[in-house]
């Protein structure tokens, strides 16, 4: 029977559960189920009410549960990029003394010895980043498998996060009843889902997570992360009088910012856009007050991403790249050449997926798979047993008695019906 490589991944956003399961067949990955629950238990990347938030990753386990046939037990975890701290660890190791060629185990030794490196007693690592190979005074980004020298040499990135966060956020995936594959930085899966990495060996890239209480930005050059800044200010601020003057929930005014609005206020229309019904009086809103109410809010974030950023793009070549749920409110392209740098959105393009909400979940396959190729780890999300069970039961379901599928035997029954 061969290992179904089905992994699941969870972040714990600011104002729901995002939880993705895919499965790598072959050279492909795809996409098997996505679940959403609301919560209310974070605010300001600190877990407020931790009941809440376990609570929704039950039900997101849960439901993939019962789309998919078979539990969940092992997910992939986002951690926020609180008071990130970079360190680079340089070891030296000694291949095997008869043939001095340079095996799988002598890297993983290696890197075992330097994630032993503690910096800080209120900093836990949860990334390992670019690592460098230098043999016969050669480096490179390669494994050198098979190379034969007398001695190997690696340069480590270490990412460090603040322990308390990284800790209370493991806790709840744990007390859901989860095992934790893995942790990683919701920056770091984001550039391993967008590819930046690749981009950065010779240029600079801040990429804008957008997210709803606030905006995370983080440097990225020469193939590394850099540091990273929480912004206290997010795309739900731009909300906040549209939803005040006219009473309408977060999630409503979302939803009218993502699928109606224009944000250019000599283009925006006095059509009505949406109506609703409050203590029995009908009531309605244009696209011109939405934009009157929400443009301004806008430019101001554009503005402190142009204050927070100037320092950087003075000096050197940079380009914004932006990603997170703000995205999916596509008319904010209309004003985003008010940033002092050039800018691209990014949306994920798997199939199934394409939600820039989904960037970081998406991530954490990918950077999950990029360390697999030195931890050999055959773990996965599920039960290879259970997965089977669950095919063998559908596969029960759609054949009948004689052997025939659903469909066929409704093909047959067009075919064959008398006129």
């Amino acid at each position: 029977m061969d290992r179904k490589e089905i992994y699941a991944s969870v972040e714990i956003a600011d104002h729901e559960i995002r939880f993705v399961v895919g499965e790598f067949y072959d050279t492909r990955f795809n996409i098997l189920r996505i679940e959403r629950a609301p919560i209310t238990g974070i605010q300001k990347k600190k877990i407020i009410d931790e009941q809440n938030v376990i609570n929704g990753i039950i039900n997101c386990a849960t439901q993939a549960k019962e789309a998919l046939g078979y539990p969940i037990e092992r997910v992939l975890l986002a951690l926020p990029a609180v008071n990130v701290a970079r360190y680079n660890k340089r070891v030296h190791v000694f291949p095997e003394a008869k043939s001095k060629r340079i095996r799988l185990g002598d890297i993983q030794k290696g890197l075992n010895e330097a994630i032993l490196y503690k910096p800080e007693d209120n900093l836990e690592l949860v990334n390992v980043g670019c690592i460098k190979y230098i043999t016969n005074g050669i480096t490179s980004r390669k494994m050198p498998i098979d190379e034969a020298c007398d001695l190997l040499i690696m340069d480590v990135d270490l990412l460090y996060a603040d322990k308390e966060t990284v800790y209370s956020y493991a806790r709840c995936i744990e007390k859901a009843g989860l095992e934790i594959l893995d942790i990683c930085l919701d920056s770091y899966a984001i550039a391993q889902e967008a590819a930046i990495f690749e981009q950065t060996l010779d240029k600079y890239v801040i990429l804008i997570d957008l997210a709803r209480q606030n905006t995370t930005l983080s440097l990225f050059t020469h193939g590394k992360l850099v540091s990273c800044e929480i912004l206290p200010s997010g795309y739900g601020d731009w909300l906040e009088g549209l939803c005040e003057n006219y009473h309408f929930t977060t999630n409503v005014g979302y939803r009218l910012l993502q699928n109606t609005c224009c944000f250019k206020e000599e283009d925006a229309k006095d059509s009505i856009i949406y109506i609703w019904s409050e203590d029995n009086e009908q009531k309605q809103i244009t696209e011109k007050q939405v934009c009157r109410s929400v443009s301004n809010h806008i430019k101001s974030w554009i503005n402190q991403m142009n204050e927070s950023c100037a320092p950087i793009i003075e000096k050197r070549d940079v380009r914004y790249l932006i990603t997170g749920e703000g995205c999916e409110i596509y008319s904010i392209e209309q004003l985003l050449d008010g940033l002092n740098a050039p800018w691209q959105i990014y949306v994920p393009q798997t199939i199934g997926a394409r939600d820039a909400s989904l960037t970081t979940c998406l991530g954490l396959f990918y950077s999950w798979k990029e360390q697999f190729n030195i931890r050999k780890d055959t773990r996965c999300s599920c039960s290879n047993a259970e997965v089977e069970r669950a095919i063998k039961s559908v596969e029960s379901r759609v054949t009948n008695k004689d052997g025939e599928s659903g469909f066929t035997k409704k093909l047959k029954k067009i075919l064959l019906s008398e006129r």
